[in-house]
């Protein structure tokens, strides 16, 4: 009987697993599945995350919980240390034939240092797209760790043979939660409405990130802008906790001191990926400086008011306004909203990525890639 490979992902954030969540699925019945959960997903005041992945994935996928940081905040690179020392720990047991890890954050580098230092194939989703902080640094340093690559995109591709990968070894598949953003199951809206106590007909999600660069006396003062002009703007907000950045104490003390008493705020933890999807499809506007804002809200064609540098360089469509951390020009902005929806950008894929990477994955040719890696200079 044919062995089954094993893939192991690892997830840390909601927002990736709303990215492998999909490609999980396609891939369960062909491939042994092995999913490390840690991050924001054990944290308790994001909610516990971590049950609804057990929930969904225990039955075809050995999974195992790492803890890496606690609820009170310490530095990034302390939390990657941890990570990097138990996670090597774990692939040397499992010995997976591929480690597949999406996107830019902390968890995924220390995932690729683990494999690539350990001799294993290294395979990374959405690699070679840019932004306007660290996570891009994150980001290439990923990509430099990986064999195979998933790209969402012809210019995500290009960018990474600039940076010296082999073109036969790029992919390009689309995003993987297209695929559930363009799906046909997401929950109704009034379920929704009904599971996280949305009491608004109409209303407009805020979610704001941590910036790592920012002095503590400089993003204090960007959060109360941001707050500020929320409460001005006089509209109903969503207003869903950040991610575990280093500063996102700072973002959630100031919402439940100035937010939580105001009936035109509802404050959120954390979301199922599918929930969200549904509350976004139907909001007048994001608002904040999330990728939410520039990947998912253009392809339902929904407006973004995308604040200050953290989305700088990524993907520009004419449904994204982009504003300073000026208080006038944000309200301006809300305002001048006509809501209307835009046209819905294709510039992330049709929905059929995990399909691409399945079958991309069957075929033998992937799995004979080498594993040292030589840069391909570029002619200039």
């Amino acid at each position: 009987m044919h062995h089954k490979k094993k893939i192991a992902f690892i997830t840390g954030t909601r927002a990736d697993y709303g990215k492998i969540k999909s490609v999980v699925n396609k891939l369960k019945n062909k491939f042994k599945i092995f999913i490390y959960i840690t991050g924001m997903h054990m944290l308790s005041k994001y909610g516990d995350t971590n049950k609804q992945i057990i929930m969904e994935n225990k039955k075809y996928s050995k999974i195992r919980l790492f803890k890496n940081q606690s609820n009170k905040e310490e530095a990034t690179s302390i939390i990657f240390a941890r990570t990097v020392n138990d996670f090597t720990k774990y692939l040397l047991r499992i010995k997976p034939d591929l480690l597949l890890v999406h996107g830019d954050r902390f968890d995924a580098l220390a995932a690729a240092i683990c494999g690539a230092s350990n001799n294993m194939l290294v395979g990374h989703i959405e690699g070679g797209e840019l932004s306007g902080n660290i996570d891009e640094h994150l980001r290439h340093a990923i990509s430099k760790l990986s064999h195979i690559h998933f790209v969402a995109n012809k210019s995500a591709k290009k960018n990474l043979i600039q940076l010296g990968e082999k073109k036969n070894s790029i992919f390009s598949v689309g995003s993987p939660d297209i695929d559930i953003m363009l799906s046909k199951n997401l929950p109704p809206l009034n379920l929704v409405k009904k599971k996280y106590r949305v009491k608004y007909e109409k209303y407009s999600i805020a979610l704001f990130h941590p910036i790592l660069i920012k002095d503590k006396k400089s993003f204090l003062k960007e959060i109360k802008i941001f707050i500020k002009s929320l409460v001005l703007s006089n509209k109903n907000y969503l207003v869903i906790y950040p991610n575990n950045d280093y500063g996102n104490d700072l973002i959630i003390s100031n919402y439940n001191k100035i937010l939580k008493k105001n009936k035109k705020f509802t404050i959120i933890k954390s979301f199922r990926f599918e929930y969200f999807l549904t509350l976004l499809k139907n909001s007048e506007f994001i608002i904040g400086n999330s990728s939410a804002g520039v990947r998912e809200a253009p392809i339902y064609g929904v407006p973004t008011i995308n604040i200050g540098n953290r989305q700088k360089n990524r993907f520009l469509h004419e449904s994204i306004t982009n504003v300073d951390f000026n208080e006038k020009k944000i309200i301006q902005a809300i305002n001048n909203f006509d809501i209307k929806k835009f046209r819905l950008s294709k510039h992330f894929g049709k929905g059929n990525s995990s399909k691409l990477i399945y079958d991309i994955l069957s075929k033998n040719k992937v799995w004979k890639i080498t594993k040292q890696k030589q840069m391909v200079i570029q002619d200039t």
